[in-house]
């Protein structure tokens, strides 16, 4: 029951979280910015609307924010939430996980896709190379746990009886991990420097410019998933930052919540100090996250650490 509640509240905190980039992002530029929840307004205004779908769209442009949705929803039931077992969990759920999430992109392409419209199949184009390169970086940071813990779960790398933290032993090594995977973080969501989710040039989009046609419904669901995959890739990232085993009862509870605030701050740090990449310049960004996960994997095959 308890990992059902804390699966039920990462949902609906899932739109909260984002409210905190914009406050961040806000208080550097010296504004007050949007309230925090300003998210569920977005999402209650959207919902309360109605869809608009053009005579050139199929069947595949509706099902396109479902799938996605319901994909990035899934993610969450196979992840360790605040130190606790998953709602699912199995040996090699990493890789479905993710597979799973390439499902939901792929739909969302598809949708882009069947509108016709050039600029949507630009921004198709752009997203299935970046998140092929960005893939790349997760099944290696995932053979470099594999190696550092010997399990295929994420119950396994976090809470189970040998959890990877940055406290362990192998610490050094995961100070690459926790940089590589905040990359990545910005990568998948469409994040600054790869992508900026506040931009109107189509030729500049990349994410925004997919779902330029969706209205309505349709759309809150494409940003809720969109909120859910980025609380996902955050918890990833603070079960590295945070050991479960250090902090017990609702005390860790705590501290594992500062910490997913604390990598959306430095997203919105992130956004406020820097600008978007030129085009040619963001694979070279991920695959620099890529070198990096692959010189720790490198140091663990020749027994350095």
């Amino acid at each position: 029951m308890e990992s059902i509640l804390a699966y039920a509240i990462a949902i609906l905190a899932a739109p909260l979280f984002p409210g905190i980039i914009l406050k961040v992002k806000a208080f550097v530029a010296g504004k007050k910015g949007p309230p925090l929840l300003i998210k569920y307004y977005t999402l209650a205004k959207l919902f309360r609307k109605g869809s608009v779908y053009s005579t050139s769209t199929s069947f595949l442009f509706r099902m396109g924010p479902a799938v996605s949705m319901a994909a990035a929803v899934m993610a969450l039931l196979f992840c360790p939430l605040a130190g606790m077992i998953p709602v699912l969990s199995f040996q090699g759920d990493v890789i479905v996980v993710f597979y799973i999430m390439g499902l939901g992109r792929f739909f969302t392409i598809l949708a882009a896709l069947d509108t016709a419209s050039p600029f949507e199949g630009m921004g198709s184009a752009r997203e299935a190379f970046f998140s092929m390169l960005a893939e790349a970086t997760v099944f290696m940071v995932l053979i470099l746990f594999y190696r550092l813990n010997g399990s295929l779960s994420f119950s396994g790398y976090f809470s189970g009886d040998n959890p990877i933290t940055l406290t362990g032993p192998n610490g050094s090594l995961l100070l690459l991990v926790i940089v590589s995977m905040f990359m990545i973080l910005l990568t998948e969501n469409s994040r600054v420097p790869v992508d900026d989710p506040m931009t109107h040039l189509e030729l500049t989009m990349i994410h925004e410019v997919m779902i330029l046609d969706h209205s309505g419904p349709d759309l809150a669901l494409i940003e809720l998933g969109a909120f859910c995959k980025l609380i996902f890739y955050s918890v990833f990232i603070a079960h590295l930052l945070v050991p479960a085993k250090a902090l017990e009862g609702p005390l860790y509870d705590v501290v594992f919540v500062v910490a997913v605030g604390a990598i959306y701050v430095a997203i919105g740090i992130t956004e406020s100090i820097m600008a978007r990449l030129k085009m040619n310049l963001v694979p070279k960004f991920i695959l620099t996250s890529f070198a990096l996960v692959s010189f720790a994997a490198i140091l663990t095959t020749m027994g350095f650490i």
